[in-house]
């Protein structure tokens, strides 16, 4: 539960950078472009404080590893929010900021789910299979 709150507040946080990102670049960009510009500068720092804070992993082992993990959850996020932007724009033509803004949160709200999702089985496992493991059995002689 403490991964949740913490993933949810980190996410909480990450959201308003977004969302204050894409208004300001939606000001000189299109919708799709602004979207992108905004995931992308907010991605690396979310998955540096998920893999810290709430996957308790620091240093460097696996960073690789890591990054890519935030990367496919990047991509997976790009896919589903610049599927929602086109939609709406499809359905409404010309939809207002408040509009599109309120479709691209939802739509980061379904990609953080799968993004959770994603970083825990990838960022979590690898953490738990570096780590030795202890046994406590005792051995027959």
């Amino acid at each position: 539960m403490r991964q949740v709150i913490r993933f949810g507040t980190i996410g909480l946080l990450s959201t308003l950078a977004y969302v204050l990102l894409y208004s300001v670049l939606r000001l000189v960009e299109p919708a799709a472009l602004a979207n992108a510009l905004a995931l992308i500068a907010t991605t690396l720092g979310n998955t540096a404080a998920n893999r810290r804070f709430t996957f308790g992993v620091r240093g460097r082992d696996r960073l690789i590893h890591h990054r890519l993990a935030g990367l496919a959850g990047l991509g997976l996020a790009l896919f589903i929010t610049t599927t929602a932007i086109g939609l709406l724009d499809q359905r409404s033509g010309h939809p207002s900021r408040l509009a599109e803004v309120t479709v691209l949160v939802a739509a980061n709200g379904v990609a953080t789910v799968c993004r959770f999702v994603l970083l825990r089985a990838l960022v979590a496992r690898s953490n738990r299979t570096s780590q030795p493991s202890i046994s406590l059995e005792r051995t027959a002689s």
